[in-house]
């Protein structure tokens, strides 16, 4: 086995490639490699089961990953901080609570989830997931028929919408849904059969779709759009796009124009040798969806372009499908394979698929923990 000086790794956020990289190293410890896992939560929710959860098919349980637990197996050690700030040319990570820590290796898999416009200070944006989890918890036990908006018109906002119905569908007065995207059309990156199938699923479910309509405001109660309607909504849940956390702007780091961090086919940065970084965060040469289903076929590779840079080995390339398959969710136990094809093959033998492979991954961290005995 190949040995090394005492280096650190920093690895910020437990994400969906971070927690393979914590497997892999827990499996093959390095040397001389200390790990560090920087990320304010114990617990990650899978966000492949979270409209399942919404839905009320599982227990919140059944999709977190023990993050604690995983580290330990890793050998790592946890703080329980966010980033930032950092100064990529001197190797120095800044935390939320002023601390900074050097490094040899980065790895950034924090996520850029949706931000809501400064001008819509009540809207509940998606992740971090705590506030919606309240929020969903709030709106099952509703007795009246308020009206929620949700904003974002890609497959997460709509498999959101569907759960929502579905979760409150028994509800003598269910809340009034209604969809919001600026774009002219739902699922744009989608093919026509599943947008198709998609829709008439909304129109089922009793969600009304506005499209062409960018939300600007979120006063109490309601929601305004740029072209001055005003809208009730007494929640709006924002799941419209990702953002790059504002922490990145100084970094140093290159960047795309959206600014996230651009990275070779290496998921190496294009800029620094010693900076990775995966999932939402990364701009990949070939493009890849900012999804969980992309971060998770990363996570393999990054675990091993991080061990192979700190052994200055040669680092294996990052390659995502032309048409990766997605399995979106509609609420009732059911599902449609999205994968670039003219059909639209739906049904609740694709939601036990989907839910198999789900289970599948989460079980494959939590076992684990579970082999060492479990978080102290």
């Amino acid at each position: 086995m190949t040995t090394t000086a005492r280096k650190r790794l920093l690895l910020v956020g437990g994400g969906h490639a971070h927690v393979e990289v914590l497997r892999a190293f827990g499996q093959r410890p390095l040397p001389g490699l200390e790990i560090v896992l920087v990320e304010p939560q114990a617990r990650m929710i899978y966000s492949g089961m979270l409209p399942g959860w919404i839905a009320g098919h599982y227990r919140r349980t059944e999709i977190e990953i023990d993050l604690i637990g995983l580290a330990r197996y890793a050998g790592a050690r946890w703080i329980r901080a966010a980033a930032a700030g950092l100064d990529a040319d001197a190797a120095r990570l800044t935390l939320d609570g002023g601390r900074t820590l050097a490094y040899d290796r980065l790895s950034l898999n924090s996520g850029a989830p949706p931000r809501p416009p400064a001008a819509a200070p009540h809207a509940i944006a998606v992740k971090p997931t705590g506030p919606l989890l309240a929020a969903v918890d709030a709106l099952a036990h509703e007795t009246r028929a308020a009206p929620v908006a949700i904003v974002g018109g890609g497959a997460g906002g709509v498999e959101l919408a569907l759960a929502l119905a579905h979760r409150c569908r028994n509800r003598p007065a269910p809340p009034r849904l209604a969809l919001f995207t600026r774009s002219p059309a739902l699922l744009t990156d989608h093919p026509q059969p599943v947008r198709r199938y998609l829709i008439r699923a909304l129109a089922a479910a009793g969600v009304a779709v506005h499209t062409g309509q960018t939300v600007v405001d979120t006063p109490p109660g309601a929601l305004v759009t740029a072209d001055g309607r005003r809208i009730a909504a007494e929640r709006v849940i924002w799941a419209a796009g990702a953002e790059a956390p504002a922490w990145l702007a100084g970094s140093g780091l290159r960047r795309d124009d959206d600014g996230f961090v651009q990275v070779a086919a290496t998921l190496r940065s294009s800029s620094h040798e010693t900076v990775f970084a995966g999932g939402d965060l990364a701009s990949t040469p070939a493009g890849a969806p900012r999804a969980g289903v992309t971060a998770v076929r990363q996570g393999r590779v990054l675990a091993a372009n991080l061990r192979r840079s700190v052994q200055g080995r040669r680092l294996r390339r990052f390659d995502p499908p032309r048409h990766a398959l997605a399995l979106i969710s509609t609420g009732d136990r059911r599902a449609v394979a999205s994968r670039g094809l003219p059909i639209a093959p739906a049904g609740y033998w694709l939601w036990r698929i989907k839910d198999r492979i789900d289970r599948r991954f989460v079980a494959r961290y939590n076992g684990l923990v579970e082999s060492r005995g479990g978080p102290e």
